[in-house]
């Protein structure tokens, strides 16, 4: 993960400083639901830092990810992959959005999709 997002970093941003936060179904719904008003897991959540008014002393942090590894560990199984390579990608994809990316129109969701592989492939985190 942490290469994955150092990869991530190089290519589309030279500097930048990101938290992440690893737990379980639970504590992202939890999340989920006081922040974003959805009471239910996910696998995924970016909390940008770059929004608003800045930050003071914030510097080049651009925020936080938070990922379900619970999920991860699902989602790998049924994707036929490692949960190392389904936690990567799932940090970069919180990195790609703390970095502008959305996923909303079709067109958008490809250029992320690309992104997040191309990043993936550079640390060996490809799909078997």
């Amino acid at each position: 993960m942490r290469q994955a997002l150092k990869a991530g970093l190089a290519e589309i941003r030279p500097t930048g400083e990101v938290s992440v936060l690893l737990t379980d179904d639970e504590g992202i719904r939890a999340l989920n639901r006081s922040y974003r008003g959805q009471d239910r897991a996910t696998d995924v959540l970016s909390f940008s830092q770059q929004e608003g008014d800045p930050m003071p002393g914030a510097g080049d942090l651009l925020g936080d990810i938070v990922i379900s590894v619970e999920r991860a560990i699902e989602q790998a199984e049924r994707y036929g992959h490692t949960p190392a390579r389904e936690v990567g990608f799932l940090a970069v994809h919180g990195l790609l959005h703390l970095l502008g990316y959305d996923h909303e129109e079709p067109d958008e969701e490809a250029v992320m999709m690309e992104t997040a592989e191309r990043i993936l492939s550079r640390v060996g985190l490809v799909r078997p």
